[in-house]
């Protein structure tokens, strides 16, 4: 008898992936075998029809054939009924009727005459019981910025379907990991068939926001601010970086907006083509100066007309 899927997971036919989703997962833990040793050739029966309709339906090209042709559909392929080991061609009388060969349809199932079990292709003979791996599992997390370019282990709460527990493991984050990567957690997924290993949890990382430093791909920028002689001067200043504090020369006369490139003081990610540091220079004036600095000031020819003689109104 033909098996009805979307019963089977108790969704509607037009369920959502998610719904799809969510339902196996329910199920899943509810029948395994291992949750149900009162009845555990029972569970497993159960387990193995929801883990048959969830692999069948979380598939879009194989849910459309499902729709088309129920739990046959394997046997059609992509071509539908027609495209049995090239197709047998049927002609329509003008009675009605359709001129065939029995021989010639059971050929297409048995790959040979009228001999042996035209229906074994069809579920009545030997079901499968080959191991199938189980469905991935999603999660996020967040972590710090400076956790994200240098890498390092995050303590999480995994929770497993099986047991129903949860544990505390390290997570690895590899060095230079950017928004939106994902690190798979092996063996965290929903548990598989026939002995099949279970999948895996896919954790998506979601980088918290740095107070002052920001990442375009693999380079880091940073506003650094300076003084008013160290900009008419120039010389050197500290950089806080990632990997350590860095000397920096500022040229003389730099200006807000002025920019100084750190090489490979960026993202490191250890497949080469590391990332840069990007330092932006502002510059600052105290809101308050000593009379003696403003008298130096007022006595240095510092008076610029160019700079505003193109303005006009």
């Amino acid at each position: 008898m033909a098996q009805d899927y979307y019963k089977i997971l108790g969704v509607s036919k037009n369920a959502s992936q998610d719904d799809i989703q969510k339902a196996y997962r329910d199920l899943a833990r509810k029948y395994h075998p291992d949750l149900n040793q009162g009845d555990p050739e029972g569970a497993k029966k159960k387990f193995q029809e929801v883990q048959e309709a969830f692999e069948t339906l979380k598939d879009p090209e194989k849910r459309k054939q499902y729709d088309q042709f129920g739990s046959a559909y394997r046997q059609f392929g992509a071509g539908g009924p027609g495209g049995f080991n090239g197709g047998t061609t049927f002609k329509w009388s003008s009675d009605g009727g359709a001129n065939f060969n029995m021989d010639d349809i059971l050929r297409q199932f048995t790959g040979g005459g009228g001999g042996g079990n035209p229906f074994s292709g069809f579920g009545f003979g030997k079901r499968s019981r080959r191991p199938t791996k189980g469905a991935d599992s999603e999660a996020s997390i967040k972590i710090p910025f400076k956790t994200a370019i240098l890498g390092g282990k995050m303590p999480i709460s995994v929770h497993d379907p099986i047991s129903g527990k949860n544990a505390q493991i390290d997570l690895d984050i590899p060095p230079g990991s950017a928004q939106g990567d994902v690190v798979p957690l092996k063996g965290y997924g929903q548990p598989g068939a026939n002995g099949g290993p279970r999948g895996d949890l896919l954790i998506k990382l979601k980088v918290e926001p740095h107070p002052y430093y920001t990442r375009d791909g693999k380079d880091l920028r940073v506003t650094l601010p300076i003084t008013i002689p160290e900009a008419a001067q120039g010389g050197k200043i500290d950089v806080p970086t990632p990997y350590g504090t860095v000397a920096v020369k500022i040229p003389e006369g730099a200006t807000t907006g002025t920019k100084l490139r750190i090489k490979g003081f960026g993202a490191r990610t250890g497949k080469g083509l590391d990332g840069d540091l990007y330092v932006v220079c502002e510059l600052h004036s105290p809101k308050k100066w000593r009379k003696e600095d403003l008298e130096k000031l007022s006595s240095m020819k510092l008076d610029m007309p160019e700079l505003r003689s193109k303005f006009e109104f």
